[in-house]
C-alpha cells in the first residue's frame, strides 16, 4: 500500500522535529510500534483515583464527605493552573486574561453551585458522629483555597482587617505579611490567644511555600496584571468582581450554611474540627476581606455579604 503525501508529510515534520532535539526517529516509531494501545481507565489512573477514599469509620455518608473535598482540590488545582497561565504569560492581551478568569468564575460557579451534593447528601446524625474521628482535620487546611489567595490580589488585602492599616505604609515583608493573614486568626482559640493544633500542623507543611509564592505575586498576580492592562472593557471589570464575590462571598457562605446546618445546636454552637471559630471566620461581613476594593463601591464594601448571611439563614 503507498503512503498517502499526507502521510510522508507528516513523517518529514517528525523527523525535522527530533533532528532539532537531536533524536533518532526512527527508535520512537519502533515504541510507537510496540506500544499498547491507551485506554480511557489508564490515562485517567482511575483504578488508582477510586481507591482513594480511605474512611475512619463504617458509617456510609463519610465517603461522600471524603470524595466532595477531593472533588473540590481538583478544582482548585484547575484554578491554579489559570492564575499561574495569566501571572506566566508575556505580552498578555485583554481577550487571554478575561478567556482564563472567565474560567477560574465557571469553576467557582460549579464548586458553589454543587455543595449542595455534600449538603443535602449526608445524614446530620451520621456527620455528627464520624467527624469524631477525623480530629484535628479540618477544610481550613486546604493549601490550594490559600495558593488561590495568593495569586487573587495584593498581599495586603489578605491581612487581617483590624491590622491592616498599619501594613499599608510598610515595606513587603512575605513572612510579617503572613503572620497577619486573616484566616490565622480563625485558628486560633478564643480563650488563651493559643495556635490550635490545626493552624500548627498546617503552617509547619505549607508555611516556607505559602512564603515563597507570597514573594513570586508581590508584584505579579490577578490584580497586578489587571492594573497593567488599563483595560475599558466592562467585561473583564466585571469577571474580576465576579471572581471577588465568587471567593469571598459565595464560597464561604455555603460552607456557613453547611455549618450552621450541621453544627448549630440550641443553645450553644457545636465547635469545627479543628477547633475553627467558624461563628466568626467563615460570615463575609466579619471578615471584610475583598481582593479588588476599588472595583466596589463605599456602600457595597459596606454591606459586603450581609444580604447574603440573612438569606441563608433565613432559608434554613
Amino acid at each position: 500500500m503507498e503512503l498517502s503525501q499526507d502521510i510522508i508529510d507528516r513523517i518529514q515534520k517528525l523527523k525535522e522535529k527530533y533532528d532539532t532535539m537531536g533524536q533518532d526517529l526512527l527508535s520512537y516509531l519502533d515504541g510507537l510500534l510496540y506500544s499498547e494501545y491507551l485506554t480511557y481507565w489508564d490515562y485517567i489512573h482511575l483504578d488508582t483515583l477510586l481507591s482513594l477514599q480511605n474512611p475512619k469509620t463504617a458509617f456510609p455518608d463519610e465517603n461522600i464527605f471524603i470524595m466532595y473535598h477531593q472533588v473540590t482540590e481538583l478544582y482548585f488545582k484547575m484554578i491554579l493552573s489559570e492564575c499561574e497561565q495569566i501571572c506566566k504569560k508575556e505580552d498578555i492581551t485583554e481577550k487571554f486574561f478575561l478567556d482564563r478568569i472567565t474560567r477560574i468564575n465557571r469553576y467557582f460557579n460549579l464548586l458553589t453551585d454543587s455543595f449542595d451534593v455534600m449538603v443535602d447528601g449526608m445524614e446530620k446524625e451520621q456527620f455528627l458522629k464520624y467527624r469524631m474521628s477525623l480530629l484535628p482535620a479540618s477544610g481550613f487546611q486546604s493549601a490550594q483555597y490559600r495558593m488561590i489567595e495568593i495569586y487573587a490580589t495584593d498581599f495586603i488585602n489578605l491581612v487581617d482587617k483590624d491590622v491592616r492599616e498599619d501594613f499599608k505604609e510598610l515595606a513587603f515583608d512575605a513572612d510579617k505579611y503572613l503572620d497577619n493573614i486573616y484566616w490565622k486568626h480563625g485558628a486560633t482559640e478564643l480563650s488563651t490567644g493559643k495556635k490550635t493544633l490545626t493552624l500548627k500542623q498546617f503552617e509547619e507543611k505549607y508555611l516556607e511555600a505559602f512564603s515563597s509564592l507570597a514573594k513570586k505575586c508581590f508584584e505579579n498576580n490577578l490584580y497586578t496584571v489587571y492594573k497593567k492592562l488599563k483595560s475599558e472593557d466592562n467585561k473583564l471589570t466585571e469577571a474580576m468582581r465576579k471572581f471577588d464575590l465568587s471567593v469571598n462571598v459565595n464560597w464561604p457562605l455555603v460552607h456557613y450554611k453547611s455549618a450552621v446546618r450541621y453544627l448549630h445546636k440550641d443553645p450553644q454552637d457545636i465547635k469545627a474540627t479543628g477547633g475553627t471559630n467558624w461563628q466568626k471566620y467563615l460570615p463575609p461581613r466579619f471578615q471584610k476581606r475583598i481582593f479588588y476594593p476599588e472595583l466596589w463601591s463605599n456602600q457595597e464594601i459596606e454591606e459586603w455579604g450581609k444580604g447574603w448571611v440573612e438569606n441563608i439563614l433565613k432559608d434554613l
